[in-house]
């Protein structure tokens, strides 16, 4: 590549507070009932600073509020980022703007889907871009600077807010409000986009990620069904057996801390284990890794590590498009 040439980054707009406009500049929070969505394109054009950055390839896709994005939601921005990357070449990195409640999940599946050897960096924020002392363009700004940065090469997906970079693996939002809400509660950020220009990154994640891994799902329409059990005291196993009943090819256990269920749980856990069912034994405590004991191992039952039930699922996901054999299962457990 010429040292002349400017960095050009593609910015993919899904929506999100980073898009929104309220009523005015105090409505900080109703703006999800009442107010409306700037598209990829109008989103840059607000922020004309980004041109000092890198050249900007504005690409729109959708413009909705994050719950409303899922499985088959995360197939389709995975072909459009290989779209992309093949179409608007030559592409020095990506940006996906994107609404914070869901968007560890979807960075997380793109750290192990994507197939494209640059940068991609998924940015949010957590006031709407007409609020009062919005974050949103500070953190796409950010974002695009980081996605063009020579130094984010090789680091599988990130994501960006309150200019801290964060690994998708390890990333989770902590708190509904807050601006710091985006933390790696268990090895902590990898760097800063610093305000003068600087993409400062201090460690590399270890786990294979994007593009080395071995899902391939570009021909995917969808995913296998897998859902979350959330354990607390004397819950049994009724909504367990629900998911058996609706399809569930996987049950990721959102378990007591250090990784234990109710007697009522396991049971119904164990039951899905011989109808075939994939279990995953993830923590709901957010922080801390669930080791793989030998009645687990005895059992056919998987641990998650230190992943999130959230983000265990989206493993758990991928790993049934390859096999559902528990010992392969839970040795991509071990290396993602």
């Amino acid at each position: 590549m010429s040292a002349q040439r400017r960095r050009r980054v593609a910015v993919i707009g899904t929506g999100g507070t980073i898009s929104s406009v309220g009523r005015d500049s105090l409505d900080v929070w109703q703006y999800m009932d009442h107010g409306k969505k700037l598209e990829a394109d109008e989103l840059v054009a607000e922020v004309p600073e980004l041109a000092t950055v890198a050249d900007v390839v504005p690409v729109r896709h959708r413009a909705v509020g994050s719950p409303a994005i899922g499985p088959r939601d995360w197939l389709e921005l995975n072909r459009v980022v290989h779209e992309v990357v093949t179409r608007e070449a030559p592409i020095d990195g990506i940006v996906i703007t994107h609404g914070t409640a869901t968007l560890e999940e979807t960075a997380y599946f793109l750290n192990l889907t994507a197939k494209v050897d640059v940068p991609i960096v998924v940015v949010g924020a957590q006031r709407p871009f007409s609020g009062l002392s919005t974050d949103a363009p500070m953190n796409l700004l950010g974002a695009v600077r980081v996605a063009a940065a020579a130094e984010a090469r090789g680091m599988g997906v990130l994501a960006l807010l309150n200019d801290e970079i964060q690994a998708a693996r390890e990333v989770t939002k902590t708190s509904t409000l807050r601006l710091e809400t985006f933390r790696s509660p268990d090895v902590g950020m990898l760097g800063y986009a610093d305000p003068d220009g600087r993409v400062a990154l201090y460690r590399r994640p270890t786990r294979r990620h994007a593009p080395d891994t071995e899902f391939d799902v570009r021909g995917a329409t969808d995913l296998p069904r897998v859902d979350i059990s959330y354990s607390y005291a004397g819950a049994d196993g009724a909504a367990i057996a629900a998911f058996v009943a609706s399809g569930a090819r996987a049950i990721v256990a959102a378990s007591l801390a250090p990784g234990v269920t109710t007697s009522g749980e396991m049971d119904a856990l164990l039951e899905a284990r011989r109808r075939g069912v994939l279990v995953v034994l993830s923590s709901r405590a957010g922080s801390g890794r669930v080791l793989r004991r030998t009645t687990f191992a005895d059992r056919g039952l998987v641990v998650a590590d230190n992943l999130t039930p959230q983000k265990a699922r989206i493993l758990a996901m991928l790993a049934l498009t390859v096999t559902d054999e528990v010992d392969r299962v839970q040795h991509m457990f071990d290396e993602y």
